[in-house]
């Protein structure tokens, strides 16, 4: 082995496959078996975490960046002038288990660019998973990036050796896709999506009957979405992804903030910044989704066609909705209790759990872990304590930004003083 060239590769491809975010490992429950290496758990070495919060280490590498295709997002794209590599099948699974043995990671996320066709290519990283599994009888986590267009006999076999399946959607829209990657359908993109939903469904009903059927991708499939790069706005963003959610059961939809690459007519200038703020609010705004009973209509409509960027999805819900407004702390239900600014998901049960031993105050709420700083002006303790007492929305949110802290602040304006 030229350990020089492998490590040239390394730092190609690594470096490459840091575009992608989609790389967290939770859900996946594959125990070592027969002796064999590592335990299914997030220079190429990227963090993710489990279902139960714990940190773990992935190799993170595309087999190669060569491509057939010329997406203008892509800093891989075919027409773009940069340094191309390739590792062989022996290469990739060489490096996880030398990795592995010396404690660099617990498992494996491999993408590729497309050379020659997506078949070819989807292949390749089906070999890879299979010699991990058959050959070294590695019990690690792997994620494998499913290749748009390939067959849904590929497809079939990587959920067998994979743990996780994703195919980036890349571009949120139709039209945005069109733009971009007019080589590239769509269909290109759901059609492997829907043939591992398919399979996912057949396992559970067969693995009711049948103990012994072969695990088919356990932690299921996710898909990313690259946000700034055309012109959608966090409408469409959430709507494309709620759509995803249903009609795939995706586990994760992932949002990457375009980083400007590629100096293209199409595209952000590339002076322009990372839309990291607009990122983290859609994230938000997932999670609400997902853990807090909101709907997407219910935060983003024709009128509010785009996330405020002062505050978190939750607290503009609320602000435009007081009419909701102050809730009894001791009496709302579960899914009221989590529609407060500033009160979670374990803090709503904490509360729950409280409140059937005496009357809840202030006091007790800082104890549990409200952030009071947000939810003092949503909640009351009793029928006359409360701290709204009829504010206006813009006051409410002025005085909430004039309190709070974080990475962004430095994005809010001074202005925010005059509600005081």
């Amino acid at each position: 082995m030229n350990f020089e060239r492998i490590k040239e590769k390394l730092n190609i491809l690594a470096d490459a496959a840091k575009y992608d975010v989609s790389c967290a490992s939770s859900g996946s429950n594959r125990k070592n078996t027969n002796k064999g290496l590592g335990n299914s758990t997030g220079m190429g070495i990227c963090h993710s975490y489990t279902e139960d919060g714990r940190c773990v280490s992935l190799l993170k590498i595309l087999l190669t960046n060569h491509c057939i295709y010329d997406c203008a997002y892509c800093v891989t794209r075919k027409s773009n002038d940069v340094k191309r590599a390739a590792f062989k099948i022996q290469e990739v699974v060489d490096l996880t288990i030398n990795f592995y043995r010396r404690n660099y990671i617990e498992g494996l996320f491999l993408s590729s660019g497309i050379f020659k066709s997506p078949d070819h290519t989807m292949e390749r990283l089906v070999q890879v998973a299979k010699k991990l599994r058959l050959e070294e009888n590695f019990n690690g986590y792997i994620h494998l990036k499913s290749i748009p267009g390939c067959s849904d006999e590929l497809m079939y076999e990587a959920g067998l050796y994979a743990d996780r399946l994703s195919v980036n959607i890349e571009v949120p829209t139709i039209s945005g896709l069109k733009l971009l990657a007019p080589e590239k359908k769509h269909e290109d993109f759901t059609k492997p999506m829907l043939k591992v939903k398919n399979e996912l469904i057949r396992y559970n009903n067969e693995r009711k009957i049948i103990k012994s059927t072969p695990k088919y991708a356990p932690a299921g499939q996710s898909t990313q979405m690259i946000v700034g790069a055309t012109g959608e706005t966090d409408k469409d963003i959430m709507y494309s992804a709620t759509y995803y959610y249903k009609q795939f059961h995706m586990k994760r939809v992932y949002y990457s903030g375009y980083v400007p690459v590629i100096q293209d007519e199409r595209l952000p200038s590339v002076t322009s910044q990372v839309p990291m703020l607009r990122e983290n609010r859609l994230y938000q705004t997932d999670w609400l989704l997902r853990f807090y009973g909101f709907s997407v209509t219910e935060i983003l409509d024709k009128n509010h066609p785009n996330l405020d960027p002062d505050v978190d999805p939750k607290l503009s819900w609320a602000l435009r909705n007081l009419h909701l407004f102050p809730v009894d702390i001791n009496t709302a239900e579960k899914h009221m209790l989590l529609r407060i600014p500033g009160l979670g998901v374990k803090s709503a049960h904490k509360i729950i759990q409280a409140r059937k031993y005496r009357k809840l105050n202030w006091e007790h709420l800082k104890k549990l872990g409200v952030a009071l700083n947000r939810a003092q002006y949503f909640i009351r303790c009793t029928a006359k304590d409360q701290v709204r007492k009829d504010m206006p929305a813009e006051r409410i949110k002025g005085l909430i930004l004039q309190n709070s802290t974080g990475k962004f602040r430095s994005n809010f304006s001074t202005q925010l003083s005059l509600f005081n």
